[in-house]
């Protein structure tokens, strides 16, 4: 499904992604793990097509130079300068970290919101699938999405994402600042989500609570991948357990 092959990123003379190569396939959840600054959000943002995006701002108001090589293929198509828009169109959806939502809004609008290139009937349906994944945030539907918890945001932006009917949903840190029963939940939604035929790509930085639902994994550090495998692969190697997955 997803093919990123020998993918780099220069802001200007600073590398931030290292020949980077990494497959997600359909139906699979990949873990990416690294610590802070390995490169994570840089390559989810350019899987996004933003990185895409803010090299061409930068080009126009002639700010910092971005320097892009590689390939990035979803299902045999070269997307690498395919705009955003048109990737969300292919079912690529980004769930960026800390993702906002529109706080004045309640939880209801901000999931009707994240259907406007969707009908009327097609938005309803999903947002419907939507409760029925975070049953929680049934009750909490006519609440303004500022005054939701840590937690209760992370499963509003992830129901955004799911309204926009990906086929590749990127999960940028969704456990970060969450408690334990709150990272609980998401995992268990990206189960679910997985048997909806929904393919995820998940960073995290601390890898334990996503270990058990992936099928394989990539670890990165300044850039750079270091290792790959398999679930259990990554976890009888020890200095993955010692460095990820606090063991």
């Amino acid at each position: 499904m997803l093919k990123v092959r020998n993918l780099s990123i220069f802001y200007e003379n600073a590398l931030a992604l290292n020949s980077m190569s990494l497959d997600v396939n359909a139906g699979e959840i990949v873990g990416l793990f690294g610590s802070n600054s390995a490169g994570k959000t840089t390559l989810m943002n350019t899987v996004a097509g933003l990185t895409l995006d803010l090299k061409i701002k930068e080009e126009r108001k002639g700010g910092e130079r971005i320097t892009v090589t590689g390939q990035v293929n979803f299902e045999g198509a070269d997307i690498l300068n395919v705009p955003p828009s048109h990737r969300v169109a292919q079912g690529i959806v980004l769930c960026r970290e800390r993702h906002p939502v529109f706080r004045d809004s309640t939880v209801d609008e901000n999931l009707r919101i994240s259907g406007y290139t969707r009908t009327r009937a097609e938005t309803r349906a999903r947002i419907n699938q939507v409760y029925d994944l975070f049953p929680h945030l049934v009750r909490l539907r006519h609440r303004r999405a500022g005054l939701l918890s840590g937690g209760e945001q992370q499963m509003l932006a992830i129901g955004m994402t799911l309204v926009a009917h990906p086929r590749l949903l990127l999960l940028d840190e969704p456990l970060l600042g969450l408690s334990p029963a709150m990272q609980g939940e998401i995992v268990r939604a990206m189960k679910d989500i997985r048997q909806q035929g929904i393919a995820i790509l998940v960073t995290e930085q601390y890898a334990r609570p996503i270990f058990p639902v992936i099928d394989r994994g990539y670890v990165m550090e300044n850039g750079t991948l270091i290792t790959s495998g398999t679930g259990m692969e990554l976890m009888d190697n020890p200095e993955v357990k010692s460095a990820y997955f606090g063991m």
